[in-house]
C-alpha cells in the first residue's frame, strides 16, 4: 500500500531536512511529493533530491492549494502531510500504517515532539484517545491534532472534499472537523513527528488571522456536530 508524503514548500530554509526525513522512512512503498508554492528562496535546497521525489512548481496560492495539488497528483492509497520545516521519525509511516491496518482506520494522528531551530527537543505533546462525540466536543474549542502527524486514506479526502483554499491558516483544522463527520479519527499515542517551533512559522506570524478563522470554523461545525450526535 503506497503512501504519498506531500510536502508543501514556500521559502522555507528547512526544506532539505524535511525531504531527507521523508526519504529515510523504513517503509519503502512511498512517494515524496514536494509542491513548490511559488517560492523565491531556498529552492536550490531541493535540487539534490529531484531524482528521488516528484517536484511540482505552481504559482503561490497558500498551503491548502499546495496540499490539494499534491493530492491530485498522488498515486498512493494513503496521504501523509509533512510541513517543510518539520521532520518525520524514520519509523513514522511504518508504525502508523500498521496501527491503522490493525484497527481498520481510515484516518489517524499521533503524538509529537517540538524542536527548535537547531533540532533540539523542547517538549513532547500527547493527546488522548477519544470517542467520536468527545473528539468533536474538543474540536469546537480548539484543534487537538497536529496536521503533520495525520495519515488518511486519499479516497476519504476525495469523498469529504479538498482542503478549503479560502482558509489561509486553519485549513487543517477545518479538514479534521469535516472528516469527523465521515469517520472516527483514531489516535496513536506514539511520538512519530518532530514539529519545529521558530519565529518564522505561520502560527507565530499570523496569530490574529488564525483566531478569526478558528472562530468561524467553530461556529460552522457546532450545528453539523449536533446533527451527527443525534444519529449515534
Amino acid at each position: 500500500m503506497k503512501v504519498s508524503i506531500i510536502i508543501p514548500f514556500y521559502n522555507c530554509a528547512y526544506i532539505d531536512q524535511a525531504i531527507q526525513s521523508a526519504l529515510r522512512q523504513t517503509y519503502k512503498d512511498i512517494e515524496v511529493i514536494v509542491v513548490d508554492d511559488g517560492s523565491t528562496q531556498y529552492v536550490e535546497k531541493i535540487q539534490p533530491f529531484k531524482n528521488r521525489i516528484k517536484y511540482i512548481r505552481k504559482s503561490n496560492g497558500g498551503t491548502a492549494s499546495a496540499l490539494n495539488e499534491g493530492l491530485r497528483q498522488a498515486t498512493g492509497k494513503y496521504f501523509a502531510w509533512l510541513s517543510s520545516d518539520d521532520m518525520f521519525l524514520e519509523s513514522k509511516i511504518a508504525r502508523q500504517l500498521a496501527y491503522m491496518n490493525s484497527i481498520g482506520s481510515k484516518v489517524s494522528y499521533t503524538a509529537f515532539k517540538t524542536i527548535d531551530i537547531n533540532n533540539k527537543v523542547v517538549n513532547e505533546i500527547h493527546s488522548r484517545r477519544m470517542n467520536r462525540d468527545a473528539f468533536q466536543r474538543v474540536l469546537l474549542k480548539a484543534c487537538p491534532v497536529n496536521g503533520c502527524t495525520v495519515m488518511a486514506e486519499i479516497d476519504l479526502i476525495k469523498q469529504a472534499g479538498w482542503f478549503d483554499e479560502r482558509l489561509k491558516y486553519t485549513q487543517d483544522y477545518e479538514m479534521w472537523c469535516r472528516l469527523s463527520l465521515y469517520t472516527k479519527m483514531h489516535y496513536l499515542d506514539e511520538v512519530l513527528v518532530l514539529y519545529r517551533v521558530h519565529a518564522r512559522m505561520g502560527s507565530a506570524k499570523h496569530g490574529a488571522g488564525m483566531v478569526k478563522e478558528s472562530q468561524h470554523i467553530q461556529r460552522k461545525y457546532q450545528n453539523f456536530f449536533k446533527v451527527v450526535r443525534k444519529k449515534y
